[in-house]
């Protein structure tokens, strides 16, 4: 696929597909512009570059509809103060007056449409919407990787009608990070994945099991394995129905010589309640009625000696219920491991980038993904329908 860099923007109407779905808070205060940041690279490139720039994203699930609480206006005034520039907020993403508004655009200006989700024809991936949308630009450049696994109008079908596609520095940057901890790691290459389910990781446990040198796995995700080695969970939560594929993937993991690291101690609650009452015990004495939420610290201690000599780690999904103080203490010691190592480190989705942020150690961890479906489906060994789009509209355009 081509690079904005492999593009002549100058003077040009450059469209951006942007993920500027930011976190508000009740007074549409926003509480976390790390999404809004990463792109800031790619839009000052644009800019110093003499581009009209105009900006497309989506925020929530306003499901087709127009949300004022979803409008993107505090997103164009965080925009043009981390720009330096005034950023003029469209009343729409199309449209007459959109179409307007971009006709009086000089070189350096900048536009914010209004949320694409706003029409339904963005989630089906609309051709005639993905062509209106063609129409407002010269240059089509796609910087938006957390949204690249959706065949959304602005991410996939608009690269069939913009006269030129490519792609931004975050989501190029995001792609190479993988493609080094994946196509050609370091080796030894950890895998650390966590979280609620095996049925949301069944295809990248399956797909990591190719690829890795050892495999830790935290999180609820963890009890459906520990039931598949036959250990009774008392009450925390298990997928039955996945016990067998549990088995399946411990089955083939010492088939291929991998490690494969489970919890051999537990955090464990009389109900799922912060003031719930809380003990430490291991696996084999886990009381009927009880559940687990965390990994213990025999754990924690097990999994750090595990990336002691890694170098690579790949991780996705927390180690327990961390939101929850009594247990955080096996994700935020995963964290200070992670950071601590002398390996590549990266780190997406499952909440596990606000954990890293949480324990203060994004500073230390060498890429934290701006993607969880992305980051996940890269992870499953799929390529990002965003992706395939773009490599398209460039053998289009080449040829």
């Amino acid at each position: 696929m081509k690079s904005i860099k492999d593009i002549d923007i100058a003077e040009k109407r450059v469209l951006f597909r942007v993920d500027f779905n930011v976190p508000l808070d009740g007074h549409q205060n926003i509480t976390d512009d790390t999404r809004i940041r990463s792109v800031i690279p790619t839009l000052k490139y644009a800019l110093d570059h003499r581009a009209k720039v105009i900006v497309a994203s989506h925020l929530g699930r306003p499901k087709g509809q127009v949300v004022p609480e979803m409008s993107l206006a505090p997103v164009a005034k965080r925009l043009g103060r981390l720009l330096e520039k005034d950023v003029r907020m469209a009343p729409d993403c199309k449209g007459p007056s959109v179409a307007a508004l971009i006709d009086q655009m000089t070189p350096g200006d900048v536009v914010l449409l209004e949320n694409l989700r706003f029409h339904p024809e963005e989630e089906k991936d609309d051709d005639l919407f993905a062509k209106d949308l063609a129409g407002l630009c010269d240059v089509f450049i796609n910087d938006a990787f957390a949204v690249s696994h959706r065949e959304n109008a602005s991410v996939s079908a608009i690269t069939r009608h913009a006269k030129q596609s490519g792609a931004g520095f975050l989501l190029q940057t995001e792609l190479e990070y993988f493609r080094r901890a994946m196509a050609d790691p370091q080796r030894p290459l950890v895998a650390i994945v966590g979280g609620a389910k095996v049925s949301s990781k069944l295809g990248a446990l399956e797909n990591m099991l190719r690829r890795v040198d050892k495999l830790i796995i935290g999180g609820a995700m963890a009890n459906t394995f520990l039931k598949a080695a036959g250990f009774d969970m008392g009450k925390s939560k298990v997928e039955e129905d996945l016990v067998p594929n549990a088995q399946a993937i411990m089955t083939q993991a010492r088939e291929r010589g991998i490690r494969l690291y489970l919890p051999v101690d537990v955090v464990v609650a009389d109900r799922f309640d912060a003031k719930a009452e809380v003990k430490i015990v291991p696996i084999q004495e886990i009381p009927v009625a009880w559940m687990a939420l965390d990994i213990g610290p025999a754990t924690t201690l097990l999994y750090a000696e595990a990336l002691y000599d890694a170098k690579t780690i790949i991780w996705n999904g927390p180690m327990g219920v961390f939101e929850i103080d009594a247990f955080s203490r096996g994700t935020m010691a995963m964290v200070h491991s992670v950071a601590a190592s002398h390996a590549l480190t990266i780190v997406g989705g499952g909440d596990t980038d606000v954990a890293v942020h949480k324990a203060g150690e994004s500073e230390r961890i060498s890429y934290i993904s701006t993607g969880g479906g992305a980051f996940l489906a890269l992870m499953e060994g799929k390529n990002l329908p965003a992706v395939a789009a773009l490599e398209a509209a460039a053998l289009r355009t080449s040829g």
